[in-house]
This record gives C-alpha cells, sequence and structure tokens, in this order.
C-alpha cells in the first residue's frame, strides 16, 4: 500500500466488522496506528539524499524504477506478512517502503531539471505533480471499495502492487534520463531544450561539483527548507488523518469515508491546473515575475487553508455536509503549492536540483514523520472533537508562520552557487596594479624641471 492509500487501508483493516466480515479484523490502539502512518517517514528521511546524488552519478531513471519496484513489493507482501507478525509486521514493511520511496522526489526534480527548458517549467512540473494528485484520489477513491468487495483489504495491497509493477516495465523501456539519450525524441525536439538551457554538447557527461558551503548557507535556500516542511506538516495531518476524522467524528462508513476523503483531492487535481493556468499565463504575458507567482499561489496554498481547517474542527456529525465542503476547499486551495514552493528547488539550481530537493526533503518530511505521533498523543478518542481541534490548529500555526518565512526571504531565482564554474572561479578580487612612479608624474603633470 502506498502512503496515499494507507490511511483508508488501516480503517478497513481495524473495521473489518462493518467492512467486510469475511477478512480478519485487528485490534491495534490509536497509537499503533499511528506507528503504522509514521513509520513510512522513518525510512523515507534516510535515502533522500542518496537518492540525490545517484540520480546525478546514474541517472534519474534507473533510480525511479528500482524505487517503485521495491515500493510494489512491500506493498504484494502486506496481506501475507501483516496477518503473521501483527501491527510490527506492518510497521517494518513501512519503514521499507519508505526507504524505497524516498528517492523519488530528487531523482524526479533531478529529470524535470534535465527535460524542462525554463520557460516551460511551471507547466512541467505540475503536470507531473497533477500525477500525484491524480493517484491520491484514484487512490482514496478506489480503496474503500475494494475493501467492501470480495477481495477485501488485501485487494488493495494487489490491486497497488499490479499497477505499479506494470509502470515499472512501461519506464524502463520508455524512459530516458536525458534529451540526447532519448530514442523516441526528434532532433529538433532534442535542439530546442538543449538550446534553451544554454548546454554545451557534452554538458550531461560532466560532473559538476556540488557548492555546499554556498548552497547551505543561502537564504532562500533555508527559507525553501521551512516552508517545505509547513507544507509536509499541514498535507501529511489532511493525507493521513481525514479518514480516522471522518469515521471518528462525522461518523462515516468505509464507503463513503473514502469517498468523501478523496473529494478533496479531486479537489486538489483539478485546482492544481487553475493555478497552472493563471501562474502560467501571468509569467508568459510578463504580467509577474516567476518569483511573484510562485508566492502569490504559496500563499493561496497555506494561508487560506490555515484558516479553513481551524473551522473543520469546530464541525460534528450534525455538520457533515460544511465539514465535507470545508475540507473539500482547505485541500483543494492547497494546490497552489504545487506552483508555490514545490518547484522551486530547480529555480535555484537546474544543476543541482536532485541534490538540492534531497537535501530538503528528508528535512522536511521529518515532520510528517512526527505528525501521526503528535495526533496519537492529543487523539486519545477519535470521537472527541475537542482533541481534533487541537490538531488543526497546530497544523494551522505551521502553515501560516512556513509561508510568511516564503513570502519574505524565498527567490525563484537562479542562485549564482548554480554556475558549473562556480567552485573553479577565482572570487577574490584582483589587487588594483600600482602603476609607476613615471605614471604618476605623466597624470599628475609634475616635472622636476619646473
Amino acid at each position: 500500500m502506498s502512503r496515499l492509500n494507507i490511511s483508508v487501508a488501516i480503517v478497513a483493516m481495524t473495521n473489518a466488522a462493518s467492512t467486510n466480515p469475511n477478512f480478519e479484523e485487528f485490534d491495534w490502539t490509536e497509537k499503533q496506528k499511528s506507528y503504522i502512518i509514521s513509520c513510512f517517514y522513518w525510512g523515507y528521511v534516510i535515502t533522500q539524499f542518496p537518492g540525490g546524488y545517484l540520480s546525478r552519478r546514474f541517472g534519474s531513471k534507473i533510480v525511479i524504477g528500482i524505487s517503485l519496484f521495491g515500493s510494489a513489493l512491500c506493498t504484494l507482501l502486506t496481506p501475507f506478512l501483516v496477518p503473521w507478525g501483527g501491527w510490527q509486521v506492518f510497521c517494518a514493511l513501512r519503514i521499507v517502503q519508505g526507504l524505497c520511496q524516498a528517492a523519488i522526489f530528487p531523482a524526479i526534480h533531478h529529470h524535470i531539471a534535465k527535460w524542462s527548458p525554463p520557460h516551460e517549467r511551471i507547466i512541467f512540473g505540475a503536470l507531473i505533480y497533477s500525477g500525484m494528485d491524480c493517484g491520491t484520489v484514484l487512490a482514496m477513491l478506489v480503496s474503500g471499495f475494494i475493501a467492501s468487495s470480495p477481495i477485501g483489504w488485501p485487494g488493495i495491497s494487489y490491486v497497488s502492487a499490479g499497477i505499479c509493477f506494470v509502470w515499472c516495465i512501461l519506464w524502463i523501456n520508455l524512459g530516458s534520463n536525458d534529451p540526447p539519450s532519448s530514442r523516441f525524441i526528434t532532433k529538433a525536439e532534442c535542439e530546442y531544450i538543449e538550446t534553451s538551457m544554454k548546454r554545451e554538447e557534452d554538458f550531461h557527461k560532466k560532473r559538476i561539483p556540488i557548492p555546499w558551503f554556498a548552497m547551505l548557507t543561502s537564504v532562500p535556500f533555508l527559507s525553501l527548507l521551512l516552508v517545505l516542511s509547513s507544507q509536509a506538516w499541514g498535507i501529511t495531518t489532511m493525507q493521513s488523518q481525514i479518514p480516522s476524522y471522518m469515521n471518528g467524528v462525522l461518523n462515516m462508513d468505509i464507503k463513503s469515508n473514502a469517498f468523501y476523503s478523496a473529494l478533496p483531492y479531486i479537489a486538489r487535481w483539478i485546482m492544481s491546473y487553475t493555478y497552472l493556468f493563471f501562474g502560467n499565463m501571468a509569467v508568459a504575458k510578463n504580467w509577474l515575475s516567476l518569483t511573484a507567482v510562485r508566492k502569490i499561489a504559496n500563499t493561496m496554498g497555506l494561508w487560506l487553508p490555515a484558516f479553513l481547517l481551524i473551522g473543520v474542527g469546530f464541525l460534528d456529525d450534525s455538520n457533515k455536509a460544511l465539514a465535507i465542503t470545508l475540507m473539500t476547499m482547505n485541500v483543494g486551495l492547497n494546490g497552489g503549492a504545487t506552483i508555490g514552493c514545490m518547484l522551486s528547488t530547480i529555480d535555484l539550481s537546474p544543476n543541482h536540483a536532485g541534490v538540492v530537493m534531497g537535501i530538503i526533503n528528508p528535512l522536511a518530511n521529518s515532520m510528517p514523520l512526527i505528525t501521526p505521533l503528535v495526533v496519537g498523543v492529543i487523539v486519545s478518542d477519535v470521537h472527541n472533537r475537542s482533541e481534533w481541534q487541537l490538531v488543526f490548529i497546530i497544523s494551522a500555526a505551521i502553515f501560516f508562520i512556513g509561508n510568511l518565512i516564503f513570502v519574505i526571504f524565498g527567490s525563484a531565482e537562479t542562485q549564482p552557487w548554480d554556475a558549473p564554474d562556480f567552485l573553479r572561479k577565482d572570487n577574490v578580487e584582483e589587487p588594483v596594479a600600482v602603476p609607476p612612479k613615471s605614471t604618476f608624474k605623466e597624470i599628475s603633470g609634475d616635472d622636476d624641471d619646473k
């Protein structure tokens, strides 16, 4: 199971009597369930940086392919091993799955940087990230129906793994690390991409040294790290806790839970294209700079959901329609973060995009590691609305502060340390040559004969 449909799966596995009584039910506490959700990130934060480095060394194709194959294998093994080893084995599988999936996002950013002309980066990146929203929608929408079908909750694993294995086959046969190595790109298309990136003929064979100190002390880099951390905290709270909130506070069964849990991500999927349309138009027509577009979209994607998230916490099962509406608007508006902060790693450094993402993403994703544990401590009774209020208020505050830092210090400008020859440059100012004494005389008009 992926990290997207795990919440629905856990609801099905711990409520089999009302979901599908033909399959085993597990009596897990809220803390144990929070461990299962959280432990994915225990592995996820470890191999992020290696994923960025390996993408630079061997290319993104093999890194992404191996990562998703390993994740699919863990998913396939889940229904066979969990009944034997309980929630502890489930946690172990989730850790391994996190280790596998961690390399994907640094590799994707490395891949986008290789393939996207600068003026098309908003479209390119947003379309790729919209695939994640599409996967979320399908996973959460379909998982509930699979769990209540004849194949029960194990079917969630079988279907997810099967789709992933098919994708891996297509990727290995059709994917390429860069335009010159692709079998399916035309010469004109390849020249267009390479020229737009101002690349030399042997660019892809070069190894560009990484300017570690300049990168790690860059203010835009640090602000991006903080805003992505706040985004990760908030979106993980919404992704992993909405099914539990709907089941506990709104008293929804698994089928309606799965549908309404997916509804916000349908809105996010649609809104990502809305943000894409207006953002791309604003940059193309020179109405706004890319930095301004990123900050405006990110503000709408974090500050508006922050206020809505607080409102959700004050609703119960007598306000189901309003709660669902607010949660849908919340996640939908958060789609602005896609063209806001999430693609800024490529803006700051196209040449080191995989490494930048490999540094920022594990630190940002230490937040989702903590989030379910915090929820497990705060929410002792899933039916207690006041406990959920505190969870949502904390997430809203983190959303607000993170975006404020990004608005003040963030940037979409390529940083000086991205230059291939940055570490080779002699940045020490050369001393001004002192002209000989005779020159001073000539300049000043001094004459010894006067």
